[in-house]
């Protein structure tokens, strides 16, 4: 077991959807582990049988969709974003992603895995974030991106 897999979660799943628009089965993050306001996130999300993308993809040989690997970091990287805030603004913005470059795809993640999400601040200005990430499933990179988003009021 990782040093990660043992640590006290620093926002579980209720928690994260209090931050999060994303519900079941597009919320991708399960507990967030690791947290430096304005710097890094680490995030987990287990990866089970039950994932509904398993029964298209591919019902003899279940892979999850890389695009949703994606997603899973751009949620963590909102969480980052989300984290960072005061707490008086955290109900008032939303995050908004606005790009993905460099995506590249490791390996395959399969039923029975656990995504870590580390994501890290390349720069910040204003509401614009830029952001790198890197899942990993037992320290093996899987996926890697580099991702920019927004925060945006949200609408009442």
């Amino acid at each position: 077991m990782s040093e990660t897999a043992e640590r006290k979660p620093i926002l579980d799943v209720v928690g994260i959807q209090k931050l999060l628009p994303h519900r079941p089965p597009f919320l991708l993050v399960d507990r967030v582990v690791e947290f430096e306001p304005n710097k890094r996130v680490v995030a987990l999300k287990g990866v089970t049988m039950n994932e509904p993308f398993f029964q298209g993809h591919f019902p003899a040989q279940p892979v999850m969709p890389g695009v949703l690997i994606l997603e899973a970091l751009a949620q963590a990287a909102a969480l980052l974003a989300t984290l960072s805030m005061k707490p008086e603004e955290v109900n008032d913005k939303i995050t908004y992603l606005m790009g993905i470059d460099a995506a590249r795809f490791r390996r395959p993640v399969v039923p029975g895995d656990r995504l870590e999400l580390e994501v890290e601040v390349t720069k910040q200005k204003g509401a614009v974030w830029k952001q790198t990430g890197v899942a990993r499933v037992d320290g093996q990179v899987v996926a890697e991106a580099e991702f920019m988003a927004m925060l945006a009021d949200r609408e009442r």
